[in-house]
């Protein structure tokens, strides 16, 4: 039988909330994402508390907080332990987004679902992969390979390839095949018949015009607005579609000669350019070539200017101007603070994007029609002062206080542990320790405990049998190699870590944005005063979908293309998902399954594959072929079984009879063409078969993406006239598969 599959979702069906999903496969538990929204709602995160204990490995696919957002939440408070896997780009750019998310909100509220701490704990358990690159599991999971493919959609996207037994399981969510100016397009179409595809329905009802309409239409809308003295507020994500915008900007900018100036406004700003620039070889193919060769950066920015706290951009120049700020929901961050101070003036714009999450401020001023005033909490954190500030200081000397009497407990209970029953005073030379409290002045305050010092004499020695003056004797241990170490006296304190450098995210190399390092470093009491407010919507509000996700008639092209055997529909609203899994039913394959959320959906293959045991002595006769990633071979042999009742094949006791010769192999006629080209022959496509020369052509007959059609019922047929023209076409052609 096939291999064992069970998807479970924990979030994100029949709705868009964030993506988190549960994949078994033979017993190995894969959390496959594990986003949150901008709400941070714990309500959502209560299925994957129930199974986090359980999970095995964490694969993360994008970037974002729909992705990822929950990441250190789980690790900290569900007890999610497991490796995680991503992309380097998809580590960097999540780790940025979650320093942003957590700055926003502590500088407008008492945040306290995670800290830095947290989130720098999370990823320091996050392996990363490059496109392409199979990671074998071992223990609980021998036998799996794990691989990250393009996904498009974001810096790092990632589809997931995960292969047990030569089965595939497929995740491929929020992908793009349409080719952008940073970024290449998904290669998902290069999978062919999967026994598992899991994947969206966020798209299925949306069809996007071309990208040429689109850019012409956003250059538009900005140029007109600016002209008119307005300003234009871009509520983007902190690391993920901003980067297509940036460029897009930077571009029109320099071909339209335009002037006014763009900021680009996050805690993190800095942070994501610089590490942006070094991700050049994760980028598009158009990016790569240009750099090697004019060696200049493409996001070496000339019109756009990065700010870190919004003191920056009230001080800037008064006129029109350009801001993407964060956050993209308008419910917190920079992007909320200005629509306070713009939405009320009928020259400024609000150009969205992307399409809000559900329940915030920017779904809200979506709507058809949107509100013409809407009610928002404009938060602030101030400094302590006054009678306020004395009252916060007294209690904070009252904590010290106990801690340091707690301490001296602590201290006095080890001193008496130490005297022991054995205490000999009868030797003049031995300190009578029978009194062993010492006296308020031996100790002495440092680092928040108490340490012994030199005070008119000495201190009592801690144990009942040392002489005047100690003289401690060096037991310490050797081996061949030397001295043997005691890796925790080696170890950094806590305390000490704190003293001497508070580095944010010690695996981003210390580098700090400027507004976000402030924020950390400012331990001077303060408290967040928050005042509600109706804002007047004055403003214009546009939506231009830039959200780099290929729509509902791409997707069911792609997915008529791939035929999977069984299909899994997640992420989306129930009237998408119902559309898709009606549509991929009819034209893709028999078994669409669309779960509720902690549902378990049984996706076992049903092809008849088994474990067998090759003898040595069969082995030693059969010639193996590279296929790929694989090794293949033609082999005659009986069934029986081992000593521990495993099916063993077993060389054939007659003589074998000839068999058939099988051509293995999956051809595509573009790649014949680009092949046959390369040899001199001059070739075509010609009402969809391959012209090769003068007289001979190459045809598919048959479709292999129809539901239930296999990879047989697709034939490549030949046709011209018996010349040599004719057999070296057909020379060529064999060349292109593996004869058994």
């Amino acid at each position: 039988m096939g291999t064992s599959v069970q998807v479970t979702p924990l979030c994100g069906v029949y709705n868009e909330n964030p993506l988190s999903y549960l994949v078994s496969i033979d017993g190995f538990n894969f959390l496959i994402d594990c986003g949150w929204n901008d709400h941070f709602e714990s309500s959502l995160l209560q299925p994957l508390s129930r199974v986090a204990s359980t999970i095995d490995a964490v694969l993360l696919s994008h970037p974002d907080t729909l992705h990822l957002g929950a990441l250190p939440y789980a690790m900290n408070k569900l007890g999610l332990s497991a490796p995680v896997y991503s992309t380097e780009p998809v580590y960097r750019m999540g780790l940025l987004t979650m320093y942003d998310q957590f700055l926003s909100r502590k500088q407008v509220s008492e945040f306290g679902l995670f800290t830095l701490d947290d989130i720098d704990s999370a990823f320091q358990s996050v392996t990363r992969l490059t496109y392409s690159q199979n990671h074998h599991l071992s223990g609980k999971g021998e036998g799996i390979v794990i691989a990250p493919h393009v996904a498009g959609h974001l810096l790092g996207g990632t589809i997931w390839k995960i292969t047990k037994d030569g089965e595939d399981v497929i995740y491929a969510v929020d992908f793009n095949h349409r080719k952008e100016r940073h970024l290449n397009g998904t290669v998902l179409g290069s999978f062919v018949r999967p026994a598992v595809l899991i994947t969206d329905a966020y798209n299925a009802l949306n069809n996007q015009p071309y990208r040429r309409q689109k850019d012409k239409e956003f250059g538009d809308v900005l140029k007109k607005t600016l002209r008119a003295g307005g300003n234009v507020l871009l509520p983007v994500d902190t690391a993920g579609r901003i980067l297509e915008l940036v460029l897009m900007l930077e571009s029109y900018w320099a071909d339209e000669n335009l002037n006014y100036p763009i900021y680009f406004l996050t805690y993190v700003a800095s942070s994501t350019i610089d590490y942006v620039k070094s991700f050049l070889e994760w980028m598009s193919d158009s990016i790569a070539k240009s750099f090697e060769q004019t060696r200049e950066n493409i996001f070496l920015l000339k019109n756009i200017t990065l700010l870190v706290n919004k003191a920056d951009l009230d001080n800037a120049p008064e006129g029109p101007k350009v801001v993407l700020a964060s956050m993209a929901s308008l419910e917190v961050g920079f992007s909320h603070d200005i629509f306070v101070d713009w939405g009320n003036d009928v020259k400024n714009l609000v150009l969205f994007t992307e399409r809000g999450q559900f329940g915030t401020l920017a779904r809200m001023l979506q709507a058809d029609p949107p509100p013409k005033a809407v009610k928002v909490t404009v938060s602030e954190r101030v400094p302590l002062i006054g009678d306020e500030l004395i009252a916060y200081e007294e209690k904070q000397n009252l904590i010290k206080k106990e801690e340091a009497l707690k301490a001296s407990l602590i201290k006095e209970e080890e001193l008496n542990a130490s005297q022991g029953a054995d205490n000999n005073t009868t030797d003049p030379m031995v300190i009578d320790t029978g009194n062993n409290q010492p006296s308020p002045e031996v100790a002495v305050a440092k680092n928040g405990g108490y340490r012994d010092v030199f005070i008119d004499g000495f201190v009592p020695p801690s144990t009942s049998v040392a002489p005047m003056f100690p003289c401690y004797e060096n037991a310490s241990e050797w081996d061949d190699f030397g001295e043997v170490i005691n890796p925790d006296d080696y170890v950094i304190k806590e305390e000490d870590m704190d003293q001497t450098a508070n580095n944010l995210g010690g695996d981003i190399n210390g580098k700090l944005d400027e507004g976000a390092a402030s924020l950390i470093f400012d331990t001077k009491p303060s408290k967040v005063i928050a005042d509600e407010r109706t804002v007047q919507v004055r403003c214009s509000l546009v939506y231009m979908d830039f959200e780099g996700r290929s729509d509902g008639r791409s997707i069911k092209n792609i997915l008529s293309h791939v035929a999977p055997l069984k299909l899994v529909l997640v992420h989306g609203s129930a009237e998408a998902t119902e559309h898709l899994k009606q549509h991929c039913l009819k034209n893709v394959c028999p078994h669409v399954y669309a779960p509720q959320i902690e549902e378990t959906i049984d996706v076992t293959s049903d092809l008849c594959a088994y474990k067998v045991q090759l003898s040595e002595k069969l082995m030693s006769n059969v010639l193996f072929k590279k296929l790929g990633e694989y090794e293949i071979a033609w082999v005659d042999a009986e069934v029986g079984k081992t000593e521990n009742d495993m099916l063993s094949l077993l060389p054939i006791s007659d003589t074998p009879r000839p068999h058939k010769s099988v051509l293995v192999g999956d051809l595509k006629l573009a790649d014949f063409k680009q092949f046959l080209s390369t040899k001199g022959v001059p070739v075509e496509f010609a009402g969809g078969a391959l012209r090769c020369g003068e007289y001979v052509t190459v045809r598919k007959v048959g479709d292999a993406t129809q539901k239930g059609a296999g990879s047989g019922t697709q034939q490549i047929i030949i046709e011209g006239p018996l010349c040599e023209d004719y057999y070296k076409i057909r020379d060529y052609l064999y060349s292109q598969f593996y004869l058994l």
